[in-house]
């Protein structure tokens, strides 16, 4: 189950690819840009809580998608470019087991705990 969810995840990957590769940004925006929402683990600076609410919303797919979304109805590439690097970040991170987190500590996730 573990290597069908990343195999899913690497496909997902390949759309936020497709998704940035519609835009008329150059490549190097995509290599600069996907780790950024990584941005979201500086909560964790303040507590577990905070940490966990900012590490989430950097990292929730639905968000991603919704500001691709509201940047494709009102033409602007600057959301879509968010929209497509936040949501491959997500997947990229996803790939290597970094998924959304509990309140009380980062390590505990909704697929089970990182780490052993």
């Amino acid at each position: 189950m573990e290597n069908s969810l990343k195999v899913e995840e690497l496909f997902m990957f390949v759309l936020g690819i497709y998704m940035f590769n519609c835009l008329d940004f150059s490549w190097w925006w995509f290599l600069i840009l996907i780790l950024t929402p990584d941005i979201g683990m500086l909560g964790y600076l303040i507590n577990s809580k905070v940490g966990a609410i900012s590490y989430n919303l950097f990292h929730h797919k639905g968000i991603a998608i919704l500001i691709f979304f509201i940047g494709i109805y009102f033409n602007n590439q600057i959301l879509q470019l968010i929209g497509a690097i936040l949501f491959s970040h997500a997947s990229l991170d996803r790939i290597f087991g970094y998924v959304l987190k509990y309140l009380d500590n980062f390590k505990h996730t909704h697929l089970g705990n990182i780490g052993k």
